[in-house]
């Protein structure tokens, strides 16, 4: 009557097994670790920068637990973050700049359980520490970079059309200014511009000309453009956090302009606040040696110019056009000048990109062109005394500031194609900082910084002593009470319970899920939900025997009629959980993952497993005469 096939037990033993095996890594810790890549798309590391690494270390004395060549990285391995801090700093130095060294936290995990592809979970911020980021998009001045790109799309749409304009400029209040000579070639260049760009919406200005148009983007367009913008800084701080060597990192979106940027682990917070923060791109354009700078630095800039500066302080005035900027940078490279010895930015273009270079270069060798660097920085708004000044909600109020500066002008020797390099860089660290960002993307509005949190590691490993303590506490105190109650049934119900532990730590260690305090309150809580099935059944069986059933007629119907309550209420917790999941975020998202996980091995081993055991034990016999289920023994 209660027995399982031989098939069923042996599965229910596999299952248990593999979820011992997969649950075992998370009982090991982690290693403080360095890697070593290649600073650019086109380098390599191999063995030999894996000896090169050994020797370095062995010269400073330096001891190391491991050194390992993984695909496009080496791994060196060490006790202890005293060690790992100075080895980074060593071999950054000695490598130089073909190579990034990144701070790691990797799993101790042994090397038979990697075999198997057994790792453990990923630790969320507040456990294994690290920084939390709450950075705000600049909306404006993403809509202020859209309505520029308009200005020439329009000028050259127009031209193309044969319809004449006077000029295509971006007033300060925002939208794009076409102004005309008379009201027919304002509304054929009217409909022009409604055919080409129906998201635009156009309407006449009295003011201060009869035939002007003010072109501004509709809702929809708008809407499009911040979404873009938010999409594009995502993915551009996702690529910055990975040059840092972050595992696992958090980068969400929340609300419409804001991102939250989470790194668990990280060590070095000043780089990683000063990589994430910066707006950073290049654009080139052509000097003007034709006109005098003398009379534009007085005040008379040529109509299509603008007067620029370099590092130290000197005036210089570009053909306000750019020819490419840096998202047209497929590659960057920080590299040193072979012939002068001074740190470059080696730099490859798209196709595009490419053949404007080599045509534009063609064209005006002799001529000189300027790299200019631009960069969006947030600075405090101070006040005539020197101090911050606050807004309504206490904090100090920020402007942007644009910084331009020319990098470089130097005389176009030859015709350039895809590949070049940039030079006037102030010393390496500059060099590779740039072509780090350039690699990584330009962002497509400015962010800044308006929440920073530090976790500490003690306070991480803290976390995570207080969250297990809790669990193993509950689960003694569940133990205790299940079998001084329920005596045999009651230790099966704790076995079972165990083996639920066991089975959703292994289930989240291989999904690779990210456990933080959230998720360790969602195992606490899963461990009391799932006694619960066992406590049903239980009472079922109790139930049954008091109605003057057999012993085993009692076990069968017990978890059979057991199964559709516990069904009933588990599939509800489920659909909490599936809720939490899809609406919530961050802290919430991460509970909710554990409940539902815990909710299904629950109905698995509290079940199934328990059955099973109980099969086991009384089902071998057909003659069952007693079983150990409460304050007495049933007969």
């Amino acid at each position: 009557m209660n027995r399982y096939p031989l098939w069923q037990y042996v599965l229910i033993l596999v299952i248990v097994v593999l979820g011992v095996i997969y649950a075992l890594p998370n009982l090991y810790g982690e290693d403080p670790a360095v890697e070593i890549s290649a600073s650019h798309a086109t380098g390599k590391v191999d063995a030999q920068t894996v000896s090169q690494a050994k020797q370095i270390l062995a010269r400073a004395d330096l001891p190391y637990k491991s050194a390992a060549l993984e695909p496009q990285v080496v791994i060196l391995r060490f006790a202890n973050t005293t060690v790992q801090l100075r080895a980074r700093d060593l071999l950054q130095q000695v490598l130089g700049d073909n190579y990034t060294v990144a701070l790691d936290l990797l799993p101790a995990t042994p090397l038979w359980l990697r075999w198997l592809h057994a790792e453990p979970m990923y630790l969320g911020l507040d456990l294994r520490g690290g920084v939390h980021f709450l950075l705000q998009v600049d909306m404006a001045s993403a809509i202020k970079k859209a309505e520029q790109n308009y200005v020439d799309d329009i000028a050259n749409t127009l031209r193309k059309k044969d319809a004449r304009y006077l000029s295509v400029t971006r007033p300060d209040s925002g939208g794009i200014l076409i102004r005309f000579r008379t009201a027919k070639e304002r509304d054929h260049g009217q409909n022009v511009i409604s055919k080409t760009f129906p998201e635009l919406v156009l309407a006449d200005q009295q003011q201060p000309r009869e035939y002007d148009i003010l072109a501004k983007l509709g809702p929809q367009a708008l809407a499009e453009k911040r979404k873009f913008a938010l999409e594009q800084n995502i993915t551009s701080l996702r690529n910055r956090v990975n040059e840092l060597g972050v595992a696992e990192p958090i980068i969400q979106q929340e609300g419409s302009n804001r991102i939250v940027v989470e790194l668990p682990g990280v060590q070095d917070i000043a780089k990683a606040k000063e990589i994430l923060g910066r707006t950073a791109t290049l654009e080139v354009m052509m000097v003007d040696d034709q006109h005098s700078l003398a009379a534009a630095v007085a005040g008379q800039v040529p109509p299509g110019d603008k007067i620029y500066y370099d590092r130290h302080g000197h005036p210089i005035l570009l053909k306000n056009r750019v020819i490419y900027s840096g998202d047209d940078i497929v590659d960057a490279a920080a590299g040193i000048d072979q012939q002068q010895g001074g740190a470059v930015v080696n730099i490859t273009l798209d196709s595009r990109a490419a053949a404007i270079n080599q045509r534009i270069t063609g064209e005006n060798v002799g001529r000189r062109m300027a790299v200019v660097y631009i960069e969006i920085r947030h600075e405090t708004v101070l006040d005539s005394a020197g101090k911050p000044v606050l807004d309504k909600n206490g904090r100090a109020v920020k402007k942007a500031v644009r910084i331009e500066r020319v990098i470089t002008a130097p005389v176009i020797r030859q015709q350039l194609g895809a590949r070049f390099e940039i030079s006037g860089m102030e010393n390496s660290e500059q060099a590779r900082n740039l072509a780090l960002l350039l690699r990584a993307g330009a962002l497509a509005a400015p962010v800044e910084i308006i929440e920073e949190r530090t976790v500490g590691p003690s306070l991480g490993a803290d976390n995570i002593r207080r969250g297990f303590h809790s669990t193993w506490i509950g689960f003694a105190a569940i133990a205790v009470f299940m079998s001084a109650y329920y005596l045999l049934f009651g230790m099966v119900s704790v076995i079972a319970l165990a083996v639920n532990v066991v089975l959703l730590i292994a289930l989240l260690s291989v999904l690779q899920a990210t456990l933080t305090l959230p998720g360790m309150a969602g195992i606490a809580l899963t461990v009391g939900m799932a006694i619960d099935a066992n406590v049903l059944i239980n009472e079922r069986i109790r139930e049954e025997l008091r109605n003057g059933n057999t012993p085993q007629a009692s076990i069968k119907t017990g978890y059979e009629r057991a199964f559709g309550t516990i069904l009933d209420s588990n599939v509800t917790a489920l659909i909490a959980g599936l809720a939490l999941f899809m609406f919530g975020s961050g802290a919430v998202r991460g509970f909710a993952v554990v409940l539902c996980l815990g909710i299904l091995t629950s109905m698995f081993s509290s079940v199934v497993g328990s059955r099973a055991l109980v099969n086991l034990m009384y089902g071998s016999r057909r003659r069952l005469e007693r079983i150990s289920i409460g304050n007495t023994a049933w007969k």
